[in-house]
C-alpha cells in the first residue's frame, strides 16, 4: 500500500524529533489566487537550508522561506512569511524583506502572481540540564529542571545514582559526551567529592552554561588547580562560579532555584547579574 505524502512527512518529523535532530517545519497556512502549493502543504527544512521532505511551492516562496527557517533555527523563534506580488506589496506599503506586526514580507516573482502565507517553526531538541554530583543542591536542581521542561542527565558514581528519583539519562561518573544536539547546561555540585574530576569533564565539553556550586574562595582554588593541570584559561573563563543568580539563597532548594533561574536567563538571552553562594 502506498503511503500518503502527508503520512511520509509526519513520519519524517517524528523520526527526526526522536533522534534529537534540529529542523524547521514550514506549513502553508493561506493561499490567494493561483499558487503552486496549497494550504496545508508542509516541508521539513534542515539547518543547512536543505528541504529533506515535503514541498511548499517553487521559487516563488522558496528563498524567503529558507531564510526564515535558518533564522528560526538560530534564535528558536517562529516566523510568518507572507509572499505577495510586487504591486500588492506596494499597496500594503511594505517592501520585500521588511517585517510588520510579526510578519515578514517577500515578493512573488512567479508568473502566477498569487499570494501565500507560510508559518515557519523551529523544532529543536529538548534543552538538557546535566548535573554532575549528588549533593542536596544537585538533587534539587534535577527535580526543578525536570518540572521546568528540561531533559535531565545525571552524572555521578553508581553508588550515588539512587539519590535521584528520575532522570532522562544516567551516566556513571563523569563521562560526558563532548557534543550533543541542542542546548546543554552543566551544573557541577559535587560538594567536595570529586570536584576536580567533575570540573575537568564539564570543561572539556561544549555547553551553553557551565557552573560550579560552591563558595567563590573554593572555586578560585579549584580554578588554580585546574590551570596547573593544563586546562586552558579560555576554558576556565567559561565556568560560572559560584552558580546561580544572587537571590540571597540559603537552603538547597533556594540555591537550586537560583541556578535554574540563571539557566533560564541564559537560555532566553538575558544577562545574569550575580551568583548565589551556598
Amino acid at each position: 500500500m502506498t503511503m500518503h505524502p502527508e503520512a511520509d512527512i509526519l513520519s519524517t518529523i517524528s523520526a527526526r524529533k526522536a533522534n534529537g535532530e534540529p529542523f524547521a517545519l514550514a506549513t502553508v497556512v493561506r493561499t490567494v489566487a493561483t499558487t503552486a502549493a496549497k494550504a496545508g502543504a508542509k516541508a521539513v527544512i534542515l539547518r543547512d537550508g536543505t528541504i529533506s521532505e515535503g514541498w511548499i511551492g517553487g521559487g516563488c516562496a522558496r528563498a524567503a522561506v529558507l531564510k526564515a527557517a535558518r533564522d528560526a533555527l538560530e534564535d528558536g523563534r517562529s516566523r510568518l512569511v507572507s509572499v505577495w506580488p510586487e504591486d500588492a506589496l506596494a499597496q500594503q506599503g511594505v517592501e520585500p524583506g521588511h517585517e510588520r506586526a510579526g510578519v515578514r514580507f517577500a515578493k512573488n516573482m512567479c508568473p502566477s502572481q498569487g499570494s501565500m502565507d507560510i508559518f515557519v517553526e523551529p523544532v529543536l531538541p529538548q534543552p538538557r540540564v546535566v548535573i554532575c554530583g549528588s549533593s542536596p543542591v544537585a538533587i534539587a536542581v534535577a527535580d526543578f529542571a525536570k518540572h521546568s521542561g528540561f531533559a535531565v542527565t545525571v552524572c555521578a558514581p553508581a553508588a550515588e545514582q539512587s539519590a535521584f528519583e528520575a532522570a532522562d539519562r544516567r551516566i556513571e561518573d563523569y563521562a560526558l559526551p563532548v557534543q550533543e544536539a541542542g542546548a546543554r547546561y552543566v551544573v557541577v555540585s559535587t560538594q567536595g567529592r570529586g570536584d576536580e574530576a567533575a570540573l575537568l569533564a564539564a570543561l572539556a565539553v561544549e555547553a551553553d552554561y557551565i557552573a560550579f556550586v560552591g563558595s567563590r574562595k573554593k572555586a578560585d582554588a579549584l580554578k588554580s588547580a585546574l590551570l596547573d593541570r593544563g586546562v586552558a584559561p579560555e576554558r576556565l573563563a567559561k565556568l560560572k562560579a559560584p552558580a546561580g543568580l544572587d537571590l540571597g539563597a540559603i537552603t538547597p532548594d533556594e540555591i537550586a532555584i537560583s541556578i535554574l533561574a540563571e539557566i533560564v536567563a541564559v537560555r532566553r538571552g538575558k544577562q545574569s547579574r550575580g551568583a548565589a553562594v551556598p
